[in-house]
């Protein structure tokens, strides 16, 4: 057997266990079919710890035991399990099977080599999927004592999906799995030996930021993997005033830099990190990382790993799990539709592992090629950067989906990589389509399009927009749409103002927000205003309803369209709401059946007034008309304009230019 140190070139994949313990994540890393968890000693004393915030290796003393009906399982440290005599572990779990699909697409390699230390007696047995879910036993092996076994399986069947993964059986005493890896086979070479730059764009989140700063320096395995960290501090409340950051630079170190600019949104904090990195000329790669994520960071040196052996320069994506519901998956696979031009998953969102592990989700096992990644974490080749620029200025929204699209057209993929993956604040509890950022979803959509688009004259995109300007109109939310009216004509401008536009925009959206009652979200419950006493202000709606359809979809929009347009709300319908619905029953055809209702926000800590108004119904209906056939006519001439200034706009001259300016 070779030494760690030895192998270390060699290592795809360490199999690992989460740091914590965290009972949410256990699913994530040991097959949640089998196995249930409990701890060992005081529950009740370690959750009291953990709410004063008791340091995690001090709550991490105390071993975790999984059981399963069998036995009990004991995980010890990062690395290593006790299986008891008679039990069985699976390794069948996210982030500890190997995708083998994927790196049989995207890499030279031609198979991987499992090892497997033990200790005691049992058996090791190597299984593998395919692209439909079916499950097959491999090889097996039966150990005794202290052993390292080897297991080499060629990629011979995973061209549309498939996974690798290997169980324990102990037999008549306890077996240990002391360390597992998943290698590249001997003589191997990787088309590069690089490491990355984490670029990390930061805005008030100090307790996030500083924490995730942590645990990137925590781990020593995953040193080789990073050159260093760059944090881009664009916030009032600067994180080199937090009282956590000096821990964060104690387990960085000199790797670690802070720079500190004005808010030009995370397109200008990540351009400024992709700059940072191809300037100081010594690493390979930039890794994206948002301000408000957990990584287990073996999942940086996963990135790395699979972009150094890709067989061209190729950005590699990681997942993102909820960070509050730790076992639901959010976003696995994404690209655009290219008729309406809008971006949306290709798999189920907020799937749970918990629920149904990965023996169980069979569309798990598909290989699914992707049109972008989330910045959530992202790693770009400096290669890439060198070739296609940095971000377009979007201050926010698209610049992720953009990029991919850009890079795909000068020759660079992207793979969305299962096993590399954060914990993200999720956006359960956002509805951003309808506060200040309605503005840069529509316009940042509308120029990717322009861009990008193949479809005559945008394709369907502008009955797209169109249709979601009346459903903002039906429900009474005029300052969306006004906000969308800005992001058209802005684009009816000409790109011309836009690393300008990253600077002024918020502060004008937020102004523009002024003119409408249902822009303020009233968070104080007793400020609520009272309800006619006739009324019953108790509404609920069935989820299940999917609302008018076909025919009677047809009969209720002319209705409804007549009513808003033309009949007068009653004569108090600005001093009293007719009813109060919460977020989950405010739908678009409950809405506007009222002259004015309250409607609780997506995070539940506030609510907005809707009152209907027929003359700005009216008046912004017809623009909206205006203003998407305007684009649509002018489609060609735009898009010229916009791609021809791509190179430009996203330059690092441009970009510097924006960092300077103060």
């Amino acid at each position: 057997m070779s030494s760690e140190a030895e192998s270390d070139q060699l290592v795809l994949q360490r199999v690992v266990f989460p740091y914590d313990h965290d009972p949410q994540v256990l699913p994530l890393y040991l097959d949640a079919e089998t196995w249930t968890w409990g701890k060992l000693g005081n529950s009740a004393e370690e959750a009291l710890a953990r709410s004063r915030g008791v340091a995690s290796e001090r709550l991490n003393r105390r071993p975790m035991r999984l059981t399963d009906r069998t036995g009990l399982g004991t995980l010890r440290g990062r690395r290593s399990i006790a299986v008891p005599a008679g039990a069985t572990v699976s390794l069948a779990s996210y982030f500890n099977a190997f995708p083998a699909s994927y790196w049989n697409r995207w890499t030279s390699l031609s198979g991987v080599r499992l090892r497997v230390r033990t200790t005691g007696p049992g058996l090791v047995n190597v299984n593998r999927s395919n692209a439909r879910g079916v499950i097959q036993r491999v090889q097996s092996t039966r150990v005794e004592g202290t052993v390292v076994s080897e297991f080499d399986v060629p990629f011979t069947s995973f061209i549309d999906g498939g996974w690798l993964w290997f169980d324990l059986t102990a037999g008549a005493g306890e077996l240990t799995l002391e360390q597992a890896d998943w290698l590249a086979p001997a003589g191997t070479a990787a088309r590069a030996d690089g490491a990355a730059t984490i670029c990390i764009t930061t805005l008030n989140r100090g307790d996030y930021c500083t924490r995730l700063l942590t645990e990137l320096g925590r781990d020593g395995d995953v040193d080789v993997a990073i050159d260093g960290v760059i944090v881009v501090d664009q916030g009032s409340e600067r994180l080199a005033e937090h009282p956590l950051f000096p821990e964060a630079q104690r387990a960085l170190g000199e790797r670690l830099t802070l720079i500190e600019q004005d808010n030009i949104g995370g397109s200008g904090g990540f351009s400024r990190g992709m700059a940072e990195t191809l300037s100081a000329g010594t690493s390979e790669y930039v890794l994206l990382i948002d301000d408000d994520v957990e990584i287990d960071p073996e999942s940086v040196r996963r990135a790395v790993t699979f972009g150094n052996h890709c067989t061209e320069p190729t950005i590699v994506g990681g997942h993102m799990f909820d960070m509050y519901d730790k076992s639901k998956l959010h976003a696995f696979a994404e690209g655009i539709k290219r008729g309406p031009f809008m971006w949306g998953p290709f798999t189920p969102d907020r799937h749970d592992f918990h629920d149904s592990n990965l023996r169980q989700t069979h569309w798990v096992h598909r290989r699914f090629d992707v049109d972008y990644n989330g910045w959530w974490m992202c790693l770009i080749p400096t290669t890439v950067i060198d070739t296609v620029g940095l971000s377009m200025p979007y201050f926010i929204k698209w610049d992720d989906a953009e990029y991919a699209l850009r890079a795909r057209e000068h020759g660079f993929s992207t793979v969305s990589l299962p096993g590399a993956a954060v914990w993200h604040v999720s956006w359960v509890d956002k509805d951003d389509s309808h506060d200040w950022q309605a503005f840069f979803h529509a316009r940042n959509r509308l120029v990717t399009a322009l861009v990008h688009s193949r479809e005559k004259r945008g394709g369907t995109l502008w009955r797209s927009n169109l249709a979601l300007d009346l459903k903002n109109l039906l429900t009474m939310d005029y300052y969306t749409v006004a906000m969308r009216h800005a992001a058209m004509r802005s684009v009816l401008e000409g790109p011309a103002g836009m690393h300008d536009d990253m600077r002024t925009r918020l502060t004008r959206t937020r102004e523009l927000g002024k003119g409408f009652r249902e822009a303020e979200v009233i968070k104080d419950p007793t400020t609520l205003p009272s309800f006619p006493a006739r009324e019953n202000t108790s509404v609920m709606t069935s989820r299940v309803n999917p609302g008018p359809q076909g025919r009677a979809f047809a009969r209720w929009l002319l209705k409804t369209v007549v009513r808003h347009a033309l009949v007068r709300p009653r004569r108090d319908a600005a001093e009293r709401p007719d009813a109060h619905l919460a977020y989950e029953d405010a739908r678009w055809f409950e809405v506007p059946r009222y002259d004015s209702v309250l409607v609780t926000n997506a995070e539940g800590s506030g609510v907005t007034w809707h009152v209907r108004d027929p003359r700005l119904f009216r008046t912004m209906l017809r623009e909206s008309i205006r203003l998407n056939l305007a684009y649509r006519r002018r489609w060609d001439r735009l898009a010229d304009q916009y791609r021809s200034r791509v190179p430009e706009l996203t330059s690092r001259d441009a970009w510097q230019a924006s960092f300077e300016h103060r």
